[in-house]
């Protein structure tokens, strides 16, 4: 059994200087109202009981709750504690989960006398902006998790050395293994956040549409052929045309196809495709950011998958483009959920997503291995932390806080965010636990055998001008998604040099 030790990435990014933000340097955060999700996260909603059910991975439009608390003043021996816990710039607040965080609250307040537990959930869309006028104005929480890879750099600088808490403490880090606690080391080498839970990917299938086609299932484990060839992303994009249906019947690779009345797509990248990052990191891991932290460079391996995906969506059309996507019959954007679609590669915490309008497990689909391109399987990874802010009044009853989520409070936690908990012993359990829902028993397996191959550096990792640089991506994804005759070589180019100001721009380069 493989123990999910988290990004190695994160070890790679380790080694990196981040922009360090400051209450003054937040000023730049507060103008930003994008959704902060760390694209793993499902569509979340605001509130501190119950949430709107997820639509898409949009930010969702329900109104933010109020402000957490600011973190109490310290008190003095014996007096109680207050420690508050900031919910939302990832999972959290989706629906049913503030109910189900509610009673690990509960249960670790009846044993803590000495402290008062107390949990915010705050919209997924305004989480990023509200959590920075808190921070600046001095009226931050002491916890603030689950939070991915991008949504902790956004937040870079902020958060406690955990060091001379796990010493004064005396908390045993071996329930973790050496690899995990090295992926959360930051830049300067400092212990700022805790193995918790990791998100792996791979290729999300529809059996029935297979079957309904007569298409062979793809590889259920790494390194099986498909149908006597190597299992590629060209092969994937091959079936993904026999896939996909117009409303006569025909398929793509039939010469009278009405690619204008597509009513089944073979293939989407689900709730990413607003993302470079993640549409490119597929073909091979790479970054924004060179390694000399200061040059801004298009990976090779991701402009191929980019044009791989322009092609799918306009040429092919086995990929919903921008308006299908938008539409009813996809769902809004959770394309995959419809039935309407063949294949889709995105990550374990979807099968949040994968239910019907009550919340019932839709059973319709199975798991099989990320394909390769040029020889190597790149299997992007996410994973969560719960962090402390540096600024916490109550580092001391948010760490006694935070070691009860690792431990007595994890196996609970980790079943809400729907993560694989970074300690081993609880793995089985943890996928028995799912298997009581998805009664089709998933192919769990090879969800851990794509721990194998993670994306380092992860796609999420930091680079100079973080929010700018994403920001600027986000504008040639939309190009992609939408416009059929665009010249992927020039744009890229564009967005190099565009990037390239921005990285000189930033102070902290």
């Amino acid at each position: 059994m493989l123990s999910p030790a988290l990004p190695v990435t994160g070890r790679s990014r380790s080694r990196r200087q981040r922009r360090v933000v400051t209450a003054a340097g937040l000023t730049a955060l507060l103008a930003l109202s994008a959704c902060n999700s760390d694209k793993k996260d499902p569509p979340v909603a605001a509130s501190n009981t119950a949430s709107a059910a997820p639509t898409t991975e949009a930010p969702s439009s329900a109104a933010p709750t109020t402000e957490a608390p600011s973190s109490a003043a310290p008190t003095t021996p014996g007096e109680k504690v207050t420690v508050n816990w900031f919910i939302g710039l990832g999972t959290g607040c989706d629906q049913g989960q503030p109910e189900k965080e509610k009673k690990v609250v509960d249960a670790f307040n009846a044993k803590n006398p000495d402290i008062t537990l107390k949990m915010t959930c705050v919209t997924n869309s305004v989480a990023q902006k509200t959590l920075a006028t808190q921070i600046a104005g001095g009226k931050g929480p002491d916890l603030v998790g689950p939070v991915g890879i991008r949504g902790a750099n956004q937040f870079e600088g902020q958060w406690a050395d955990l060091g001379p808490l796990i010493e004064s403490q005396k908390f045993d880090t071996s329930i973790f293994s050496e690899e995990a606690m090295k992926s959360q080391l930051s830049t300067d080498g400092k212990q700022v956040a805790l193995p918790f839970a990791v998100f792996p990917s791979a290729l999300w299938y529809n059996k029935d549409l297979f079957d309904d086609a007569g298409v062979a299932y793809p590889p259920a484990a790494y390194g099986e052929q498909y149908e006597g060839a190597e299992w590629t992303w060209d092969k994937l994009r091959e079936i993904a045309k026999k896939l996909t249906f117009d409303k006569a019947g025909k398929d793509a690779t039939d010469p009278a196809f009405d690619g204008k009345n597509v009513v089944q797509w073979g293939y989407h990248p689900q709730f990413a495709e607003g993302n470079l990052q993640r549409n490119g990191t597929i073909f091979g891991a790479g970054s924004f950011g060179n390694e000399d932290r200061k040059t801004a460079q298009i990976p090779e391996q991701w402009l191929a998958g980019w044009k791989w995906r322009h092609e799918m969506i306009h040429k092919d059309k086995s990929t919903p483009n921008a308006t299908q996507l938008g539409s009813d019959t996809l769902n809004k954007g959770n394309a995959f959920q419809t039935g309407k679609i063949a294949m889709a590669h995105t990550h374990l915490w979807y099968q949040c997503c994968v239910t019907d309008a009550k919340g019932g497990a839709l059973t319709f689909w199975d798991l099989a291995a990320t394909p390769s391109y040029n020889g190597t399987v790149t299997a992007p990874l996410h994973s969560d932390s719960i962090r402390i802010l540096k600024d916490s009044k109550n580092k001391e009853a948010a760490f006694k806080v935070l070691t009860y989520f690792l431990t007595d409070g994890m196996a609970e936690l980790v079943t809400i965010y729907g993560g694989i908990p970074a300690r081993a012993e609880l793995q089985e359990p943890f996928f028995a636990e799912l298997d009581k829902k998805w009664t089709q028993k998933p192919n769990w397996a090879v969800l851990k055998e794509g721990l194998n191959h993670p994306d380092s550096p992860n796609h999420e990792s930091w680079t100079p001008a973080f929010n700018k640089t994403e920001e600027r991506a986000a504008v040639l994804a939309t190009k992609i998604n939408t416009e059929p005759n665009l010249d992927l070589d020039a744009e890229a180019e564009k967005m190099k040099a565009d990037m390239q100001k921005l990285f000189d721009a930033d102070p902290a380069k």
